[in-house]
């Protein structure tokens, strides 16, 4: 009895050692996934249509990736204040940033590297006025015209007015969001707005005039950047971006009823204005050697219209 009872007690010790040794491991295991930063800090930007920011945080992807840490969303429009906001550190991630500004924010010294693409989408850019007169370069000449600088839209700008030799200084250029623009242009306060997505397919359906779009004037290239050095600090959190990008990406692909709802109720379209714009879009994240001929070209436009005046190595501009 002695015997069976000893057996008893040596058999118990080793199933409690062994719970132990379990938990021990599990503590361990989720130590081990502890990320290098509790908050990331990143931009928030639906226009001109902006869908994977939109599913994104409406589906809170990047935090189910990223056990343990804080998304904090800056609504941050204008492409030189993400980059200002980035090189301040108060942004980690730029999520949906004008390749242009990118090449402005590198020929100033700004630390950026991009990460991958986000879109492409020339045609969801263009320019708009009430006057149906205003149909030519030349007819913009000292006229009021708005919109976000350091964007796709500012270069299609300059691109559209180089098509007469003119440049920005031929007209009254205001730095504005696009809502605002979209704003000021029905109340009359400017002549011409730069608009992209819903405000330019709402411009239209209300009978307003498309001066031009951006086919065959800018690459409309949108991508995800960040600090070299907070990628250097923090490639965990980098890779498990990446991760919830392909997620929303996969999201997307496999729920577009869904997708098409969340963006709908987000930016108040009917399904003939998404219908109508989500296919002028390429969300794919993949840098092709295509993206890097486009990166290419803006920055020769840039230097061409003095936007930059050093030039760059556009390979330093990614990850390697």
């Amino acid at each position: 009895m002695k015997k069976i009872f000893k057996i008893a007690i040596i058999v118990m010790s080793l199933f409690l050692l062994a719970a132990c040794g379990k938990s021990d491991n599990k503590k361990e295991a989720k130590e081990s996934e502890k990320l290098s930063l509790d908050k990331l800090n990143v931009t928030y930007v639906t226009s001109p249509l902006n869908v994977p920011s939109i599913v994104e945080k409406e589906l809170g992807i990047f935090e189910k990736n990223m056990p343990g840490v804080k998304v904090n969303y800056s609504e941050i429009t204008s492409g030189a204040d993400q980059t200002q906001a980035l090189a301040a550190g108060d942004v980690d991630v730029l999520y949906a940033l004008g390749g242009s500004s990118a090449i402005l924010a590198k020929a100033n010294g700004v630390d950026l590297k991009v990460l991958n693409m986000y879109s492409r989408a020339p045609e969801a850019f263009g320019l708009y006025s009430m006057d149906k007169s205003l149909n030519s370069p030349e007819s913009l000449k000292g006229k009021k015209i708005a919109g976000p600088a350091g964007t796709n839209l500012h270069e299609l700008l300059i691109a559209y007015l180089k098509k007469a030799n003119m440049t920005i200084d031929d007209v009254e250029y205001v730095n504005m969001s696009i809502p605002d623009a979209a704003a000021a242009l029905e109340s009359g306060a400017i002549d011409v707005a730069m608009l992209g997505g819903p405000a330019g397919y709402k411009a239209v359906k209300s009978g307003k005039n498309e001066i031009t779009n951006g086919k065959g004037l800018i690459d409309a290239i949108i991508c995800v950047a960040t600090s070299e050095k907070f990628y250097n600090e923090h490639k965990d959190v980098i890779d498990k971006l990446m991760e919830a990008q392909k997620e929303t990406a996969d999201y997307m692909k496999n729920n577009s009823k869904e997708t098409r709802d969340i963006v709908m109720k987000a930016l108040s379209l009917d399904q003939e204005a998404f219908d109508t714009m989500y296919k002028m879009y390429d969300f794919s994240t993949e840098i092709t050697d295509a993206d890097k001929e486009g990166f290419k070209r803006t920055k020769d436009f840039m230097l061409e219209t003095k936007m930059i005046d050093k030039d760059i190595d556009i390979d330093s501009l990614f990850i390697k």
